[in-house]
Order: C-alpha cells, then sequence, then structure tokens
C-alpha cells in the first residue's frame, strides 16, 4: 500500500518528473524583434490618435479663417492617397521578393517604393507651400495649427520611412539577404504598412469629413 501511494506521489510531483518536463526555449529572433516592433508601432499609434483627438477639437476654431472646405481639395489629395496605396503595395512585393531571395525584383520593388513615397511628399510639401503663401499658415489658426501638425508629422514619418527604405537597399546591395537584414525588412515592411494605414485615416477624417459643407 505505502509502495503504490510513493508511485502515486511520484507522478504528481512536478518536482519528481521536472527531467520529463521540456520547457521551450527563447523565441526566435525573427519574432522577438517583430514583437518588440509591434510594440513600438502601438505607441506611435496612440502618438497619431492624440493628434486626432486634438484635430476633432480644434476643428471648428478658425478664429475667423478659413474653415477645411474652403481650403482643401480631396481630388489633389486623392493622388497622393493613391500614390501611398500603390507604394504598400510594391512594399508587400519587396517582402516577398526578400523572402525568396530575389535581389531584382526586391530593388525593383523598393525603388518604385521610393518613388511613389517621394512624389507623396513632393505632393504634400507643394500643398502646404501654397497654403502658407496664401496666408493659411500654422499660425493663422487653431484649426490649421492642428491640420498641419497632423499631416505633417505623418510626411516626417514618410521622409524617414524612405530613409530606412534606401538604407535596406543598399545593405542587400552589399551584403546579400542576411538573417538580421531579413528582420530588418520586416520592420521596416510594418512600418510602411502602419504610415499607410495612418493616411487612410488622415485622408477620411481631416480632408474628407473636412470637406464637408
Amino acid at each position: 500500500m505505502s509502495i503504490t501511494a510513493t508511485a502515486g506521489h511520484a507522478h504528481t510531483d512536478p518536482h519528481q518528473i521536472g527531467v520529463l518536463i521540456e520547457h521551450p526555449g527563447p523565441a526566435p529572433k525573427r519574432i522577438v524583434t517583430a514583437y518588440g516592433f509591434w510594440i513600438f508601432l502601438l505607441s506611435d499609434i496612440v502618438m497619431f490618435s492624440c493628434f486626432f483627438a486634438a484635430h476633432a477639437v480644434l476643428a471648428g476654431q478658425t478664429a475667423g479663417g478659413p474653415r477645411g472646405s474652403e481650403i482643401f481639395e480631396p481630388s489633389y489629395v486623392a493622388i497622393e492617397t493613391v500614390c501611398l496605396l500603390l507604394s504598400s503595395f510594391t512594399c508587400g512585393m519587396a517582402s516577398i521578393a526578400a523572402d525568396v531571395r530575389n535581389r531584382l525584383w526586391f530593388h525593383v520593388s523598393m525603388a518604385i517604393t521610393c518613388a511613389l513615397g517621394l512624389v507623396f511628399l513632393v505632393l504634400e510639401f507643394r500643398e502646404f507651400a501654397d497654403l502658407i503663401a496664401r496666408g493659411y499658415g500654422p499660425s493663422r489658426s487653431a484649426f490649421l495649427t492642428s491640420f498641419f501638425s497632423l499631416v505633417g508629422c505623418h510626411g516626417l514619418h514618410v521622409s524617414a520611412g524612405l530613409l530606412w527604405l534606401l538604407t535596406m537597399m543598399a545593405q542587400v546591395f552589399a551584403k546579400g539577404f542576411r538573417a538580421d537584414i531579413l528582420r530588418r525588412m520586416t520592420c521596416f515592411a510594418l512600418f510602411w504598412h502602419a504610415l499607410d494605414i495612418v493616411w487612410v485615416a488622415v485622408f477620411s477624417v481631416v480632408y474628407l469629413l473636412g470637406s464637408a459643407p
């Protein structure tokens, strides 16, 4: 009887069978890196959410200046949107090319992504320059301050993304598809797609709703 009890206790005591339990090791670097970058993106989205909230509160504070419906041109901004959405597609193609280790299509896709991003920034800069030339700069009203802050912050992120893109192209050209470079490419793709999502929100909330009479 005592032998049976001892055997039963051995089967239930984790200290007795610890050697039989396989403890999972540390997660692969690819997963850890992507997880950490997701946390960064979430913090970035929180920041943009604050800008959106400020814009929603200040949208009517024009101080006698123009409203969004008087200065926004949705058709012009739609061109920016198309460029950025297409760049998201080509960025995805670059990610696929990196996964299959195809340097040619990787560089072609990244070059197209870069060109579309540059077109987006040029159009945005022209929009800002035109508004400032007409006397509708960020200091004109609280509404324009929130507008320039939100859209300008997104533009700065796109600029940083383009610098990152060029760095990725140079690294792949010089060192090939090493494991660490592929991890950075994964993070870049996440960053670029996140910027596209934020821009869709900017286009919908700031421009489309702001252009309503």
